[in-house]
C-alpha cells in the first residue's frame, strides 16, 4: 500500500485578487489534486468530491473569499480517508474521528490535544453534524493560551468517508446524527457546549477534554 498524498496546504496558490468565479480556482485544484491521487481515483471523481466539498463549505461560510483553497484542504482529507477505507492508502497508525454539532469548540479542541499528545502516532480529524460557521473565538483564545494555534482549522460537515476511515469515533452531544459501521470503537464523551461560554468556563471544557484525550492517546499508543 502506498502512502497518503501530502496535504495540499502548503503547496496550494493563494486567492488571486479580480477572480469573484471560484470555478477557474476549483478546476486548477483539480488538477492538483489529480496529480496527488494519480492511481487512485479519476479525474471525474476527484472533481466531483471537490465541487462537494465546496458547496458543503459555502452553505455554512461566513466569510467566501477562500473557499476554494478550504475545499481543497477539504476534499483532500476525503479522499485520502476514502483511500484508506478501501486499503488503497496505508493505515499506519490509529485514526480517530471528533464529531460534535458545529465543529467549532469541542471537537476541534480534542482533534487539537490529541493530536498535541499523540506526536504523530495518531491520525485525528474533526466533524460537525451542523457545522457553524467559525471557530468560537473563546475556544481560540484558550488554546492558543497553551501554545495550540487553531487559526487555520475551520468547520466542516460530517461525510461518510471520514468515519469509515476511522477506528474510533468520539460523539460530542450529537445524537445518532454518525452513522454506525462495524467493527469500529464507538465513544461518546459528555462535554459542556463551549458556544456563548464565558472564557473561564472554556478553559474548564478544554482542561477536562485534555485529560480524556491524554487518557485516549495512552489507551491507543500502548495497546
Amino acid at each position: 500500500m502506498t502512502q497518503p498524498p501530502s496535504s495540499p496546504t502548503a503547496e496550494r496558490a493563494p486567492l488571486m485578487p479580480g477572480i469573484s468565479d471560484p470555478h477557474d480556482l476549483l478546476h486548477a485544484a483539480a488538477h492538483r489534486l489529480a496529480s496527488q491521487f494519480s492511481g487512485h481515483f479519476t479525474e471525474e471523481t476527484i472533481e466531483r468530491y471537490l465541487f462537494e466539498s465546496y458547496t458543503a463549505l459555502k452553505r455554512t461560510a461566513k466569510v467566501t473569499a477562500y473557499l476554494p483553497t478550504l475545499a481543497e484542504t477539504f476534499a483532500h482529507d476525503r479522499l485520502t480517508a476514502l483511500a484508506q477505507s478501501r486499503g488503497a492508502i496505508a493505515h499506519d497508525v490509529p485514526e480517530v474521528l471528533l464529531v460534535c454539532v458545529q465543529n467549532a469548540g469541542r471537537s476541534q479542541m480534542a482533534a487539537a490535544l490529541i493530536e498535541h499528545h499523540a506526536q504523530g502516532r495518531i491520525h485525528v480529524r474533526s466533524a460537525g453534524s451542523r457545522p457553524a460557521e467559525e471557530i468560537e473565538p473563546a475556544v481560540l483564545e484558550v488554546m492558543t493560551e497553551i501554545g495550540l494555534d487553531l487559526s487555520a482549522q475551520f468547520p466542516k460537515p460530517l461525510t461518510d468517508d471520514v468515519v469509515r476511515a476511522a477506528d474510533v469515533v468520539i460523539t460530542m452531544g450529537c445524537g445518532d446524527a454518525c452513522p454506525i459501521y462495524p467493527g469500529k470503537t464507538y465513544l461518546d464523551w459528555a462535554l459542556e457546549d463551549p458556544d456563548h461560554k464565558s472564557p473561564a468556563e472554556v478553559r474548564a471544557i478544554r482542561d477536562e477534554i485534555d485529560t480524556r484525550a491524554r487518557a485516549l492517546v495512552d489507551e491507543l499508543t500502548n495497546s
